[in-house]
């Protein structure tokens, strides 16, 4: 962004714009009861001085040589045509197309982006604009809840930890209660959620039961036994999905989920320290009055030309937020338009791909440690491309390869306890064998 500082002259011109008789003006409605007087700012900077303490803070960032870090955000290759489409003015400043009249490119894009997710995910519509996956699986558990009238979820504790404690943010202010289902985490147990508890767990006061697939360790959940269980008690199955598994396993709309959600940051997004990232959503066509988010629909104008406009949603869902199905007051097309981008670039072959590459190196690792007699699998159940690792004296070993710049995925003892010896390595098309070799020669050396 452009450092562009307002002089004195500026300040008036724009205050006598708006009719205001100074700054201090424009915070009138705000009681003075609550109002700060000053605020704890540094003095002004020059545009170098500027400069150069943004590079200092820059060069504190200790950036890893080699990573296997995935826990929800995984590191992909993303083809230049991605940047080259969102780069262009006209989507870079995109928000949301109130009037299709001025819109169309915009609305378009959402509407190609829709289309792909029910493609990828076998549902019958989708919607746009969810923040990330965390926030579009707490929206979907709300909607289950206006669907079924009905106050309790039930979730199962392989469902990523980021995740679920989203889910008790959006569930505390309504009341509803959350009633979370063990995964079997015993020692070499299956890692996955058990059916029989999940069903145990389901009665006629619980919304829908939410799920993840690949689940948070990698392991690939008994979707249909699941989704069985919660239809048999009335409820609905939220399910989270990594969007590049579904280019290898199931579509969720094949086996019966009645709402899909995603973190569609592997679709062409890089990790840029955590986002902006953009969720996705999909549900069947007689849940769409209670989808939130934004959507699109095709028409023909007055002259037969194709148009895209804004459908199925009152005026509240975005400026009576009292009265609206969903909480979402900003706009992520961009982040959509890189996913539409990338997967029109890639492909169902070139998905496909990296799904089949991911998986390839992810069991090339976990082979590579065990032979080496420095891990072993911690779960039995067939994963994808993340795999937990039982490893000796785990938190010393983590800390110790973080100072030789090997992020040795992700640590379980905070969210999970029982897993304090365990480590969630992720792999993807980009993890190539010499990273493997350097983490196991570096384990070698750290673990004696």
């Amino acid at each position: 962004m452009a450092y562009s500082p307002h002089t004195a002259a500026d300040h008036e011109r724009m205050l006598a714009a708006i009719g205001v008789d100074s700054i201090e003006g424009l915070f009138a409605d705000i009681p003075p009861a609550v109002r700060a007087e000053r605020f704890a700012v540094p003095p002004p900077l020059t545009e170098q001085e500027v400069r150069a303490e943004v590079t200092r803070l820059a060069y504190r960032n200790a950036l890893p040589r080699v990573s296997f870090l995935g826990a929800g955000a995984y590191r992909h290759l993303v083809p230049a045509v991605v940047g080259e489409v969102i780069g262009r003015a006209e989507f870079a400043t995109a928000y949301t197309p109130y009037q299709p009249e001025v819109s169309q490119g915009t609305l378009q894009s959402i509407y190609e982006f829709q289309s792909m997710v029910c493609e990828l995910t076998g549902m019958e519509v989708a919607s746009a604009s969810h923040y990330d996956g965390a926030t579009a699986t707490a929206e979907a558990a709300l909607m289950a809840c206006r669907l079924t009238r009905r106050e309790r979820i039930a979730v199962s504790s392989a469902v990523g930890p980021q995740t679920r404690a989203v889910l008790r943010t959006y569930c505390s202010g309504p009341g509803i209660e959350i009633v979370e289902v063990g995964a079997d985490l015993a020692e070499s147990g299956s890692g996955l959620t058990p059916v029989e508890r999940a069903a145990a767990t389901l009665d006629d006061t619980v919304a829908c039961l939410v799920v993840q697939q690949p689940n948070f360790f990698g392991g690939i959940e008994p979707m249909r036994e699941l989704v069985d269980a919660a239809h048999d008690a009335g409820a609905q199955l939220v399910v989270l999905v990594e969007p590049t598994s579904l280019a290898v396993l199931e579509a969720p709309g094949a086996y019966g989920a009645d709402i899909v959600t995603a973190e569609g940051q592997p679709l062409g997004i890089p990790l840029s320290y955590g986002g902006p990232y953009v969720g996705l959503m999909a549900a069947r066509m007689a849940s769409v009055r209670q989808m939130p988010g934004r959507l699109v629909g095709a028409t023909r104008d007055g002259a037969g030309r194709k148009g895209y406009v804004l459908t199925l949603q009152a005026r509240e869902q975005h400026i009576r937020r009292e009265k609206a199905a969903s909480n979402i007051c900003t706009n992520q097309a961009l982040c959509a338009l890189a996913a539409t981008a990338y997967l029109a670039a890639v492909g169902p072959a070139g998905l496909r791909e990296v799904a089949e590459l991911s998986m390839l190196q992810a069991r090339h690792l976990a082979a590579a440690l065990e032979a080496a007699g420095l891990g072993v699998r911690r779960f039995s159940a067939p994963y994808f491309a993340e795999v937990a690792i039982s490893v000796t004296d785990a938190a010393r070993v983590h800390a110790a390869l973080a100072e030789r710049g090997i992020v040795a995925g992700y640590p379980l003892w905070d969210e999970y306890p029982e897993l304090a010896d365990t480590l969630l390595l992720a792999a993807t098309e980009l993890t190539t064998d010499a990273e493997i070799a350097e983490l196991v020669a570096a384990l070698g050396e750290v673990a004696v």
